[in-house]
């Protein structure tokens, strides 16, 4: 289904977008990253809290390690401190990248098994599938961050895939 070459890519675009999107981010300010904006994790600090959260409980699947210490409905709550945020972003994208650099062809083949918080049983899905809903659900979310930020008068310069990678 995918390759190896397909997650090294995301997982390079996925840390530079953070990087573009931490630093408007940033830029805003403490109160304009708080406010509630209407969307689904309700501001820019929700939104990208879930988004990390998300990121760290993939990763404790895909390679093993600590899933967050909160539940899914919580995860807009992970980190109070934008900073702390920040640099616990650029040191999961840094596992990321370092995780798709050791993956191969064959070990995305096969199913990955875990138990799900959210459906409360245990699943078990194609390997593959889940790598590439990881990077969808990256691209989703940190889309929803773009428009907030965006929407509050900050850019993050480029977005698309072809160029940035």
């Amino acid at each position: 289904m995918i390759t190896a070459a397909f997650a090294r890519t995301m997982a390079a675009y996925n840390a530079e977008m953070n990087r573009r999107v931490y630093a408007a981010a940033d830029r805003l300010g403490d109160d304009a990253r708080r406010a509630e904006r209407g969307a689904f994790w309700g501001s820019i600090h929700g939104t990208l809290d879930h988004l990390l959260w998300a990121d760290q409980t993939w990763m404790s699947r895909f390679e093993g390690g600590a899933k967050p210490a909160v539940a899914i409905k919580d995860s807009r709550r992970l980190l109070d401190s934008f900073a702390e945020m920040t640099a616990l972003r650029v040191a999961l994208d840094a596992r990321i990248v370092a995780w798709a650099g050791a993956v191969s062809d064959e070990s995305l083949q096969g199913d990955l098994v875990w138990l799900s918080g959210a459906a409360q049983r245990e699943m078990r899905r194609p390997r593959g599938l889940r790598v590439t809903h990881f990077f969808n659900h990256q691209t989703h979310h940190r889309g929803q961050a773009h428009a907030l930020i965006t929407a509050a008068g900050e850019d993050t310069g480029e977005t698309d895939l072809f160029l940035i990678t």
